[in-house]
């Protein structure tokens, strides 16, 4: 695709916002506002068909640079386009775990090889991924991980379990943090694997969150092989290449997630003013102070993704300020609803979507890298704080 990048800001606006209007219609209109955390199993084959839709249309990929496969643009570009699809409420994207995460860490720390091999199958959307580091016994302190890759000749065997791996069930592949050095402890002895999820060695059972859906998974990983190539970065420098991959997880890709919760927080004010909850002047401030929060969160973002290299420790101030926000947003919407959000619909469990957004985003503050996690980080990183002691 030819680059993008010397599009000035209204033209290319226009230029979006005419596609999706064009787009999002016959069998595409249908998919407006579906899918999202917690509600990924909301017709998951037809949003798939509307992102290689996109993408052979030029619109995935957008910041890549364009001899990887992307079309280059820049900062306020990609918000533009992040801004006019929430608007056009168009579904979300069941391709944002390879695009958004792993396609700049290939891109960063890759070899030529893994990049022709993985990046036109990201960038076209026929193969998905899923990331595969949380453990049972490491949740947001991943230097515990305690899955195991050996050598066997061309081959590395992983064993071990990996937890809260958001759409294992229909990715083909995996990127894993896994222990490469026998009796390597904390940060030291990781590697930074990809791993095919269609093979006997993989097992993937789904966990059932408070929403009733089913978007997380545990994965089993018993005698599970790939090729000894398969390592991003050199062997034993996972820990590296993984936190960047955070810090991709916690930079463009959230613009997408704030347009997201842009349509949350209008759907709450419309639903305060059917209510009249919007003449409760404690609930109007709340109102105004996310409002407020919501423009602070997009401005750390637009200041901070144009920098070089890969998101440092800057990346944990976002996914600390978001995810608190995102939380007592869930609550906000549960005191503007009343009454009537401790009452499920008519049939058992069935939730409405403030009921869905209240539940799911309890889980806020931990999935992603804990808030206790990212104070850490930017005591140690940012303040030069000492580290907290280790048992």
């Amino acid at each position: 695709m030819d680059p993008i990048g010397d599009q000035d800001a209204a033209s290319f606006r226009r230029t979006v916002r005419d596609w999706l209007a064009d787009n999002l219609s016959g069998t595409f209109a249908a998919l407006r506002g579906l899918g999202g955390p917690g509600r990924e199993h909301e017709r998951f084959d037809a949003r798939l068909e509307w992102d290689r839709h996109l993408a052979a249309s030029g619109w995935s990929c957008l910041g890549w640079p364009v001899e990887h496969g992307g079309r280059g643009a820049s900062i306020e570009q990609q918000v533009i386009f992040h801004e006019e699809y929430a608007r056009a409420n168009a579904p979300a994207r069941v391709s944002h775990v390879g695009e958004q995460l792993l396609g700049p860490t290939l891109i960063a720390f890759g070899t030529p090889e893994q990049r022709r091999r993985f990046l036109p199958g990201i960038a076209s959307v026929s193969e998905l991924w899923c990331q595969g580091y949380s453990e049972p016994g490491a949740g947001s302190d991943l230097a515990s991980v305690s899955t195991s890759a050996v050598p066997d000749g061309a081959e590395w065997v992983l064993t071990g379990q990996k937890v809260w791996t958001s759409l294992a069930h229909v990715a083909d592949w995996c990127f894993v943090v896994a222990r490469t050095e026998r009796g390597s402890r904390r940060q030291a002895g990781l590697s930074y694997l990809l791993v095919p999820m269609d093979q006997p060695g993989v097992r993937v059972r789904p966990i059932v969150q408070l929403t009733g859906t089913s978007e997380f998974n545990e994965v089993f990983f018993d005698g599970a092989r790939t090729g000894r190539d398969m390592v991003v970065g050199e062997v034993g420098d996972g820990w590296r290449v993984a936190m960047a991959t955070l810090g991709f997880e916690r930079g463009v890709a959230t613009l997408g997630q704030q347009v997201g919760f842009r349509r949350e927080l209008d759907g709450i004010v419309a639903l305060a003013r059917e209510t009249g909850a919007d003449t409760d002047p404690v609930l109007r401030d709340k109102l105004t102070r996310a409002h407020i929060g919501l423009e602070v969160m997009r401005a750390h973002a637009t200041r901070t993704l144009g920098a070089e290299g890969a998101p440092g420790a800057e990346a944990s101030v976002a996914k600390l300020f978001w995810a608190s926000w995102h939380r007592a947003l869930g609550e906000l919407a549960m005191e503007v609803a009343g009454a009537a959000s401790m009452v499920t619909g008519a049939a058992p469990g069935e939730l409405d979507e403030w009921q869905r957004l209240f539940l799911f985003s309890r889980a806020d503050t931990i999935y992603g890298g804990s808030s206790e996690i990212q104070r850490n980080i930017i005591a140690e990183r940012v303040l030069g704080l000492p580290k907290e002691p280790r048992p």
